[in-house]
This record gives structure tokens, sequence and C-alpha cells, in this order.
């Protein structure tokens, strides 16, 4: 199967059946751009990885994408002379104060890498997620991150799809996986459930416990119930996992558990509203915070933003000669 697929606007076409054949059998006539065009296989069906405006740059981007991955399974990706990031991007500052505030993910990605030099993968399609490859200290890493610009970092069919394929290739290529984490877990709803959200994202925890690359976790902020689980946890075999000071990890998010935990005090008290207030913020101090996972062994550190770069670079080299011990077989069985 091909790994990577490139197309060039107005010229690249993809499609099962064409045009004709279409009109012939159903009756709907549509062109081949808006049947199978670079747009749509980018923004719609996600089959293409990579756009590009010309073929000059369509070439570009492949010798770029050749610099980041070996030549082989059994071969790393050349070395490259290490870069700090751009000064322009300021870890600590791109995170919000409050909770549900927005942000993109890219910039914390940006602030992290060799250079701020972020290659990303399939752009256009299932942008609640971001994956994509960098370098730290000049060795190739795959990115996967949850993007709060995006219907909040949350998981769903596509998104589960997307990242799956990119840990599956990185695993297949020896490259490290670092994972952002900042969502609030899955997409609910009728839509999903009916499309095979389960199946669909149990693929994302297959590939995760498949993957024999070293795999390091950073928690950034929200990271709760199933979500938190799939997005690399110590669970699916993070070899380590850090948080910052801003993650809220628990089974849900505040306002929801503390109207579940603490529902008769609140239907109870003279000013319900005032009291589920301050049941949000006992939650929040009690359980939604970093330090209860780290005294339960599920982090390894609670870091400040400003050191995760560091943090990183150092549990590579750590675990730069890990290697995994498996039962014979000739292959699992993903949930396809």
């Amino acid at each position: 199967m091909t790994d990577f697929v490139f197309v060039v606007d107005k010229i690249s076409k993809m499609f099962i059946t064409g045009p004709e054949v279409i009109k012939t059998v159903l009756g709907e006539e549509i062109s081949m751009e808006d049947l199978g065009g670079a747009r749509v296989q980018t923004e719609i069906t996600g089959n293409a990885h990579f756009f590009s405006n010309s073929e000059l740059d369509c070439f570009e981007q492949i010798k770029k994408l050749i610099t980041f991955i070996p030549w082989n399974s059994n071969t790393k990706a050349k070395t490259f002379p290490p870069k700090s990031p751009d000064g322009n991007y300021k870890i600590g500052n791109i995170i919000p104060a409050l909770s549900n505030k927005p942000y993109d993910v890219r910039n914390v990605i940006k602030a992290l890498c060799d250079d701020s030099d972020f290659f990303e993968v399939q752009e256009g399609w299932a942008t609640n997620i971001v994956v994509g490859f960098a370098r730290l200290e000049g060795d190739t890493v795959g990115i996967v991150a949850n993007q709060p610009m995006v219907m909040a970092g949350v998981l769903d069919v596509d998104s589960s799809d997307k990242a799956s394929r990119f840990i599956r290739f990185c695993d297949a290529f020896n490259i490290p996986l670092i994972t952002l984490v900042d969502l609030p877990g899955y997409l609910p709803g009728v839509d999903q459930e009916h499309a095979g959200v389960i199946r669909h994202g149990a693929k994302l925890l297959y590939s995760y416990s498949e993957a024999t690359v070293p795999k390091i976790t950073v928690i950034l902020r929200k990271a709760y119930g199933g979500g938190y689980i799939a997005m690399c946890s110590r669970h699916l075999g993070a070899d380590f996992v850090f948080a910052w000071p801003t993650a809220e990890i628990a089974v849900m998010g505040p306002e929801g558990a503390a109207n579940i935990i603490f529902r008769n005090e609140i239907m109870n008290a003279p000013d319900p509203n005032e009291m589920r207030k301050l049941k949000v913020l006992e939650y929040t101090e009690k359980f939604a915070n970093p330090y209860i996972a780290a005294a339960n062994g599920h982090i390894d550190a609670v870091i400040n933003p400003g050191e995760t770069r560091e943090f990183l670079i150092h549990s590579l080299k750590i675990s730069v000669n890990k290697t995994e011990f498996r039962a014979k077989k000739k292959h699992g069985v993903p949930p396809f």
C-alpha cells in the first residue's frame, strides 16, 4: 500500500467510478474536480496526505519528506545538526489561562522542535488532530497532538483513523512518537455511534499499544475519560508520561462530574448555582489535577512548560535502544 499520496490542485484526480459512469448509473452529474480533485481528496476523503498548488511545490514536499524518514525499517533517519526553536514561540504563553479557551497546538509543537520546523501530514483532513514529523536535537520524531481549535480536540471516527495510520507508519520505520494531549474525550452523538466510533476509536488504542518505538506523552491541559486512555497513556504502554501544571486528568470534566457526584447537595442548596460553582472548584482541586495521577504512578513528573523540550530530549536519549520482545506470531488483528 502507498505510504503517502501527494496531489496537485487542478491536476490530480482520483476516483473508483468516473463522472460518466455515475451519470449513466445514477443519473447524477458531477465534474471530475468535484468528484475526486485534489481538495476533495485532502479535505473530505482523507485519501491524499499532501496538497500543493503546483508540481514544483509537490516535488519540494517529497524532497522534504524524505529527509525525515529512513530508507528502511532497520535504520534510523538521517541525523541533522541540532537547532533551537524559533524564539518567537514562547511555550509558556501559548495555552490560555481558561481551560475552555482554544489555542493552536501547532504553536506548542513549533516551540518544542528544532528550528520550529514541523512537517504536517494530512493538514486538511480530520483537523481536530494534528500529525506530522519534526526533529529534536537533530533526530526525527513523529508527533500526534489534539487540536483544541477544532471541536475542542475531541476524537472521532476520522481523527482516530488519521492518527492510527500515522502511528503505524512511525512504528514501521522506527520513528519515536511524541503525543501532546488536550481533549475532553470522544465526540458524542448518534452520527458518530452509527458510523462505528467504537471500531474506529479502537484503532487508535491498538496502534499505540502495538507500537514498539519510544513513546513519550505530554498532557498539556484536558485529559478526560476514554480519550485520556487512548492518547498514549501509561495504560497503552507509554514509556514516559509528563504533565503540565495546567493538566486536568479525570474521568470527565469538573462541571459534569460535580453535577453527578454532588447532585443532591446542589439541588437542596438555597442557591444551587452558587453551590454548583463551589462543588466544581472542590472537584477540580481534589481530583482534576496532575498530582493525583502522579501520586498513583500514571505520570512520571509534573513539569513546567519551559522544561518540556529538555525532558523530551532526555527521554529520547534514554529510550534510544528500547527493545520489546513479543510472542511469536505473524501479526495481530487490528479492529478494521
